[in-house]
Protein backbone atom coordinates (compact mmCIF):
# COMPACT_ATOMS: atom_id res chain seq x y z
CA UNK A 1 0.00 0.00 0.00
CA UNK A 2 2.41 2.47 0.79
CA UNK A 3 4.43 1.42 -2.31
CA UNK A 4 1.24 2.62 -4.20
CA UNK A 5 1.37 5.67 -2.39
CA UNK A 6 4.98 6.25 -3.21
CA UNK A 7 3.92 5.98 -6.80
CA UNK A 8 1.25 8.24 -7.34
CA UNK A 9 3.17 11.04 -5.24
CA UNK A 10 6.09 10.87 -7.66
CA UNK A 11 3.49 10.41 -10.25
CA UNK A 12 2.12 14.11 -9.29
CA UNK A 13 5.38 15.81 -9.26
CA UNK A 14 5.75 14.78 -12.30
CA UNK A 15 2.92 16.13 -14.06
CA UNK A 16 2.99 19.01 -11.77
CA UNK A 17 6.79 19.66 -13.41
CA UNK A 18 5.52 19.45 -16.95
CA UNK A 19 2.81 21.30 -16.13
CA UNK A 20 4.87 24.12 -15.12
CA UNK A 21 7.44 24.21 -17.80
CA UNK A 22 4.29 24.16 -20.17
CA UNK A 23 2.91 27.24 -18.94
CA UNK A 24 6.23 29.29 -19.10
CA UNK A 25 8.41 27.81 -16.47
CA UNK A 26 11.29 29.99 -14.91
CA UNK A 27 11.30 32.41 -17.48
CA UNK A 28 7.41 33.85 -16.62
CA UNK A 29 8.37 33.66 -13.65
CA UNK A 30 11.18 36.13 -13.63
CA UNK A 31 9.16 38.36 -16.46
CA UNK A 32 5.95 38.58 -13.62
CA UNK A 33 8.96 39.64 -11.29
CA UNK A 34 10.18 42.40 -13.04
CA UNK A 35 6.93 43.57 -13.61
CA UNK A 36 5.64 43.46 -10.21
CA UNK A 37 8.89 45.35 -9.07
CA UNK A 38 8.74 47.67 -11.47
CA UNK A 39 5.38 48.53 -10.33
CA UNK A 40 6.05 48.05 -6.81
CA UNK A 41 8.98 50.84 -7.17
CA UNK A 42 6.44 53.23 -8.86
CA UNK A 43 3.93 53.01 -6.09
CA UNK A 44 6.87 53.61 -3.90
CA UNK A 45 7.85 56.86 -5.71
CA UNK A 46 4.31 58.30 -5.84
CA UNK A 47 3.48 57.16 -2.15
CA UNK A 48 6.65 59.26 -1.14
CA UNK A 49 5.67 62.07 -3.27
CA UNK A 50 1.87 62.06 -1.73
CA UNK A 51 3.82 62.16 1.62
CA UNK A 52 6.17 64.85 0.89
CA UNK A 53 3.51 66.82 -0.10
CA UNK A 54 0.92 66.10 2.95
CA UNK A 55 4.19 67.40 5.24
CA UNK A 56 4.56 70.43 3.68
CA UNK A 57 0.82 71.20 3.65
CA UNK A 58 0.31 69.93 7.68
CA UNK A 59 4.11 71.93 8.40
CA UNK A 60 3.72 74.42 6.00
CA UNK A 61 7.05 75.60 4.23
CA UNK A 62 9.32 76.05 6.55
CA UNK A 63 11.94 79.23 5.94
CA UNK A 64 14.61 77.48 7.71
CA UNK A 65 15.70 73.72 8.29
CA UNK A 66 15.08 73.46 12.19
CA UNK A 67 18.50 72.93 14.40
CA UNK A 68 19.81 69.16 14.87
CA UNK A 69 19.53 68.20 18.41
CA UNK A 70 23.36 68.96 19.79
CA UNK A 71 24.46 71.47 17.94
CA UNK A 72 26.01 74.71 18.50
CA UNK A 73 23.54 77.67 19.03
CA UNK A 74 21.52 79.41 21.48
CA UNK A 75 20.53 77.08 24.79
CA UNK A 76 17.02 77.81 26.22
CA UNK A 77 18.05 79.17 30.05
CA UNK A 78 16.25 77.30 32.86
CA UNK A 79 14.17 80.00 34.64
CA UNK A 80 16.02 80.82 38.47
Amino acid sequence: MDDLVLLIAILALVVAILAFRKAGGEEEVRKQMRDLSATAEAAREKTADVLDRLEQAVRGKEKTPPAEPGAPGPSPEAPK
